[in-house]
């Protein structure tokens, strides 16, 4: 197993003119920019995060405030319930809770392999965010990362409510003031937050079972702040004609009903390259032995 290319106390350069230049596997990819981004319309209202700073949150209750402009016009924006009922139709709770105990409990072995990795992304953190927002927060493995923090402000979006429990049990053992924890029921794709309002974003096995890759992205990039940062940290597909692309492609029909949709064969690489993040992306691959149908992995760090 082998890290390449992270320094986790300085950015790569990344020059953008006429192409964006990413680290990735020890070279340097051009990719050349064919889209220019515009700030999409402020929403409506805000309210205070309960550790005193402003989120512009919606009404904490549900239906959440619809602040999802990308999705349609002001007019005929969904609400994030909406959306969440349209791409993650409710369940019985039983699945829910055995889903939230799998994630819990029986990804331990993952965690240790991973821990090494996320030390050194989530030190990224430090000093540059207060106001952290979580996508698919899950059981809450990353919240111990956010101690370091001074008063930070964990906001943990999900679309399992059964996971508000163990994320707050883990939020409780990391530190982390009650008041400073907050869940939300919600999808990445239209999460109820306003313009932005956070200082990071961090995703850990959440692109590989979203239903919209681009939106997703484009909602992160919409609620950070200027110069926020999005930390990722993802499972991908293996390279093309090797014997583990071959057993992913076998059981990806099977891990997407037994593991909540994820699947095992996406290029989440392509799709943050093609993102347009004004900062540029630093991205790293690595190999795992634990859970050996998820490697290879990448992480790294996306600049608002």
């Amino acid at each position: 197993m082998a890290i390449l290319n992270f320094t986790p106390s300085s950015r790569f350069p990344v020059t953008i003119d006429s192409a964006r230049r990413t680290r990735v596997r020890g070279s340097i990819i051009k990719m050349q920019k064919s889209l220019i981004t515009t700030d999409p319309p402020a929403s409506p209202g805000f309210s205070l995060c309960t550790c005193g700073r402003k989120h512009f949150l919606g009404e904490a209750t549900t239906p959440f405030l619809p602040i999802s402009p990308s999705y349609a016009a002001p007019s005929t924006a969904p609400n994030s319930t909406e959306v969440l009922n349209q791409l993650r139709p409710p369940k019985p709770d039983w699945y829910f809770e055995l889903y939230g105990y799998f994630r819990s409990a029986g990804m331990e072995r993952y965690e240790k392999e991973i821990a090494v990795y996320k030390r050194k992304l989530f030190a990224n953190l430090v000093g540059k965010a207060e106001t952290v927002l979580e996508i698919g927060i899950g059981a809450g493995p990353n919240i111990k990362y956010y101690n370091n923090i001074p008063n930070v402000c964990v906001l943990g979006v999900d679309p399992n409510p059964k996971m508000e429990s163990h994320a707050r049990k883990s939020a409780i053992e990391a530190g982390v003031k009650s008041e400073n924890f907050k869940f939300i029921h919600a999808v990445a794709e239209s999460m109820p937050l306003e313009d932005a309002s956070v200082d990071a974003v961090v995703g850990s096995l959440v692109m590989c079972s979203v239903s919209d890759i681009p939106q997703t992205l484009k909602e992160i990039k919409r609620i950070l702040k200027p110069g926020g940062l999005y930390l990722f940290v993802e499972h991908v597909a293996a390279e093309d004609g090797t014997f583990l692309r071959m057993v992913q492609n076998v059981l990806d029909p099977l891990q997407q009903v037994v593991a909540d949709g994820c699947h095992l064969t996406r290029s989440t690489e392509d799709y943050l390259l093609e993102a347009g993040f004004k900062g540029g992306v630093d991205i790293n691959k690595v190999s795992l032995s634990a859970f050996y149908h998820l490697s290879p992995h990448l992480y790294g760090v996306a600049y608002n």
